[in-house]
């Protein structure tokens, strides 16, 4: 066994032995609701759309929404999705992602039809318009069986942009202003659940408590 010296050497050396390198801080974990940004940019962009279906501007003001959804709801649900990434929640990113991809494939489709942009003649319009529908319908339609083990609130929104968008195809194809209009209400009713959801998250992140969002239609 090596004796420690007067000077405290125990390498017989004559130097003290080196201390370890201090452990590097961790990084503190990262947390946060990244429902607070990703509800209420997805509430705006759904009231904008909304008034825009039962008529609150004219028909050739189609494109008065576009500013609230790109600047808003599509770039506040792309921060959303990331943050939720970054925390581990899988099914959040997943929801926030597809809608951030819908809104902003919506404001694309709006401008490119208006300014030309594809090469889309006015009698291919309407088709594009359908094409567009049916697409995100089924798309919405799996998401929602996604959210089957979540809170009811969450299904219902869902369940109610598949009902919007399904009458806004069908009144795309009919050239029915009614439908159109029903669609718009119906978007404007899945706004106000998105505000009872985000008044829950809000409460809990301010301190208060949560609101009951229903049980899931799908246990186990």
């Amino acid at each position: 066994m090596t004796a420690l010296n007067a000077s405290g050497d125990t390498t017989g050396t004559g130097h003290l032995p080196a201390e370890a390198p201090p452990a590097p801080a961790l990084a503190p974990p990262l947390a946060g609701d990244p429902a607070m940004l990703g509800l209420p940019t997805f509430i705006v962009g759904s009231i904008a759309l909304g008034l825009v279906l039962v008529g609150v501007v004219p028909a050739t003001a189609v494109g008065a929404s576009l500013p609230i959804i790109l600047a808003a709801t599509s770039a506040g649900l792309f921060v959303s999705t990331i943050w939720a990434a970054a925390l581990g929640q899988s099914a959040v990113a997943s929801i926030f992602g597809v809608f951030a991809g819908f809104w902003l494939s919506y404001a694309v489709l709006v401008l490119g039809l208006t300014h030309n942009w594809f090469g889309i003649t006015a009698a291919d319009a309407v088709s594009t318009q359908e094409l567009f529908l049916i697409t995100w319908l089924v798309t919405i339609v799996l998401l929602t069986l996604v959210t089957l083990r979540l809170p009811l609130a969450f299904t219902a929104i869902l369940g109610l942009v598949d009902v919007a968008l399904l009458l806004v195809l069908l009144g795309t194809e009919n050239a029915s202003t009614g439908l159109l209009k029903t669609g718009g209400y119906v978007v404007l009713v899945f706004a106000a659940v998105g505000v009872y959801v985000f008044y829950g998250a809000a409460s809990q992140a301010t301190g208060g408590k949560a609101v009951p969002l229903g049980k899931p239609l799908l246990h186990g």
